[in-house]
């Protein structure tokens, strides 16, 4: 029996871009620039470079970190939308953010070259799937090691050619986060909830103690 290559295409696939053919392959040096901007005034919040968070100012989070007037001349400014190597990117993939400001110059800032949908690349660059193939072949990394801009632009990134099926497919995976988010909220508050009945509905027998002790 004669095998028919298959194409690259994803096994699910919105309907309305069922014929719109295969996907393509780019390597990362195609689809991004290192950016090295040094240009400022020191004014912009210092980020935070997290897995959890992205890229984040670090007085939004628990990040506690002096750094000197002097050594902040030396960090890189970080525009939204750009994306970040950090020394953790072979755990955690590749970090996006979504402010304006400045990070250390130990990391490595990618901006897009193309008007690709940024969103795509948010949730992509952040799948098991891509962390696996910015592990292969790179040596030295859990020696405390950065992924290199080299070894990035060795990665062979799938996509759709088209940018409303990026757009469509980044808006459904952004949909998803979002109403994650609001059930993680919801279960906290709901935790919270049962913690204040637990203490009102148990007696404090410590309150009691002190009642008979002060009783004559």
């Amino acid at each position: 029996m004669k095998q028919i290559k298959q194409g690259l295409v994803p096994k699910l696939r919105f309907r309305e871009f069922e014929k719109d053919g295969e996907w393509e392959k780019k390597s990362g040096n195609k689809l991004f620039d290192p950016i090295s901007n040094k240009k400022h005034n020191s004014d912009l919040p210092i980020l935070a470079i997290t897995q959890e968070h992205g890229a984040i100012p670090r007085d939004k989070i628990d990040y506690r970190v002096s750094v000197t007037d002097k050594s902040i001349e030396s960090y890189k400014v970080v525009e939204l939308g750009d994306f970040i190597i950090s020394l953790r990117s072979f755990q955690g993939g590749i970090e996006y953010s979504t402010y304006k400001g400045l990070c250390s110059p130990a990391y490595i800032i990618l901006r897009r070259k193309r008007d690709d949908h940024e969103g795509f690349f948010k949730h992509y660059l952040k799948t098991n799937r891509f962390i696996k193939d910015l592990n292969k072949d790179i040596e030295g990394i859990r020696d405390g090691k950065m992924v290199s801009y080299d070894q990035f632009s060795n990665i062979l990134i799938p996509m759709p050619q088209s940018k409303k099926e990026q757009q469509k497919i980044a808006d459904c995976l952004s949909s998803l986060d979002e109403l994650i988010e609001a059930q993680t909220k919801k279960l906290e508050s709901l935790r919270l909830h049962k913690k204040g009945l637990m203490q009102q509905l148990f007696p404090n027998h410590n309150q009691e103690e002190i009642i008979n002790h002060n009783k004559p």
